[in-house]
């Protein structure tokens, strides 16, 4: 059963940075998109970040280019999302999820992470002012 556990959210204030982790246990596949979105009270899930393993592409969200970077660690089978110059607007409650390039995937490009299978539980970003 593949778990993942997403950690390392908090209260900042706007401008500075928080790295979001996320362990990912019991899936192993050759080809993986995996991802971070989020969800503000009152909004929809919204995609950040996606990436497919093995150096695939990488899509991030036009509200989110250029501040955060999504990049993995196979060795500890962990991914991360390293958010810097945090605005207000990215205040939400963070999740990363998983699944096959195949589920998760249409002509080897993932699809925002929102629409995979499987998915940590939130883990809460707070910027202020």
């Amino acid at each position: 059963q593949v778990q993942l556990v997403a950690s390392g959210g908090g209260s900042v204030q706007a401008g500075e940075s928080l790295r979001l982790s996320c362990t990912v246990s019991d899936y192993h596949y050759s080809s993986v998109c995996m991802g971070w979105f989020r969800q503000a009270p009152g909004k929809e899930r919204e995609g950040v970040a996606a990436t497919l393993s093995g150096g695939g592409r990488t899509y991030y969200d036009d509200s989110v280019k250029g501040r955060f970077t999504i990049s993995q660690d196979n060795a500890k089978d962990t991914l991360y999302l390293q958010m810097n110059s945090l605005k207000i607007e990215d205040t939400a409650m963070y999740y990363c999820a998983v699944d096959s390039g195949y589920y998760g995937g249409v002509g080897g490009v993932c699809l925002p992470a929102q629409e995979y299978r499987y998915r940590s539980q939130g883990t809460q970003v707070t910027v202020s002012s």
